[in-house]
């Protein structure tokens, strides 16, 4: 629709205006926004543990010692969980930008820790966290302006 209709055209405008207008409603998806972001947050953390600076001077492979069962499971379900969370927010016309944000930053950053040798891992694994956690506070910040 043009003109106020709802879906982001602006009477006059040539250009496309990616804030959701007044009336799109905020996505349930985007409560779950806090425990991704504390995931997030936690997985770097585990991350330096694993496969930290004092690991790689030593010249110890973290990938040999790697985490208990329990804590294995538990990180692989949140990353999946994480994954079709992000998914489900790219078909949201509020979401849409910052989810598609995370994405590509995620299998760019897979795809970049997987050519990289394992000094860099650690650089773009808090990379990668840092802009992912930053989209979630957008994310955040558009709810709290709907409120």
């Amino acid at each position: 629709m043009i003109a106020g209709g709802g879906d982001g055209w602006e009477k006059g405008r040539r250009f496309y205006c990616p804030m959701p207008s007044a009336n799109t409603p905020v996505p349930v998806l985007l409560w779950l926004a806090p425990m991704f972001m504390a995931f997030e947050i936690w997985q770097l953390v585990r991350a330096e543990r694993l496969v930290g600076v004092k690991q790689i001077e030593r010249g110890q492979d973290p990938r040999g010692l790697g985490p208990g069962e329990r804590t294995a499971f538990c990180w692989i379900l949140g990353i999946v969980g994480q994954w079709l969370w992000m998914v489900g927010l790219v078909s949201s016309r509020f979401s849409w930008a910052q989810a598609a944000c995370m994405l590509v930053v995620s299998v760019l950053g897979l795809s970049a820790r997987r050519q990289l040798g394992l000094r860099w891992c650690l650089v773009v694994l808090t990379l990668e966290g840092a802009i992912r956690i930053g989209m979630m506070v957008s994310l955040l910040g558009l709810v709290w302006r709907r409120l």
